[in-house]
């Protein structure tokens, strides 16, 4: 987390949105940007006219730049990651921008994931977007300025959410926090209406 409170907290992040994906999303509908960094796409959605938008992060640095960027957003710090004190199936969308390559380790995924998963109402959508794996190179890895940083398997991802139903997918070329061309999958993932 050191790394989000220095230098992270200073990167621009770039996954953007796919506003077809959120043209059926009731504009008051409940949504929850998990690791929202500084806002950036807190404040896209509430432009886009969603009124019921927050966000929450692990590095209280990120949030505070939010704050001063972005005056008005709901922000807050994750005090205990994964958790967060919201109610269990009470937050209609989920969104994970990037996040997943910062938990490189197994288990604080599945932690993540089972956690996002109890915040979801039935029929609540959770939007994914995040890095590929690209063929020879390793999983994990540290960038030159000290991140530790995961990229993915399409099918590690789809693993991580099984409970939940694939709506839609699509690849996309980005630049990553550090300037380099990646590719990137966003993932677009239904809780089912039984709820589970």
């Amino acid at each position: 987390m050191t790394y989000w409170d220095t230098v992270g907290a200073t990167k621009t992040f770039t996954h953007p949105l796919h506003h077809p994906w959120l043209a059926g999303i009731d504009p008051a509908a409940r949504i929850l940007d998990y690791g929202c960094g500084y806002g950036r796409i807190m404040a896209e959605l509430v432009t886009l006219g969603f009124s019921d938008v927050s966000g929450v992060d692990v590095s209280p640095t990120l949030i505070a730049r939010g704050r001063r960027e972005h005056p008005g957003l709901d922000l807050g710090v994750i005090a205990s990651p994964p958790t967060v004190d919201r109610p269990a199936a009470g937050t209609d969308v989920v969104l994970l921008f990037a996040v997943l390559t910062c938990v490189p380790e197994d288990e604080a995924q599945a932690a993540l994931a089972a956690e996002l998963t109890r915040l979801l109402a039935p029929g609540g959508l959770l939007y994914l977007s995040d890095l590929l794996l690209r063929p020879g190179r390793p999983a994990v890895f540290t960038t030159s300025d000290g991140a530790v940083c995961r990229h993915h398997e399409r099918d590690h991802l789809l693993r991580l959410f099984a409970g939940l139903d694939l709506v839609a997918e699509r690849r996309l070329d980005v630049t990553t926090m550090n300037g380099n061309p990646a590719e990137a999958i966003q993932l677009l993932l239904r809780r089912p209406m039984g709820g589970e």
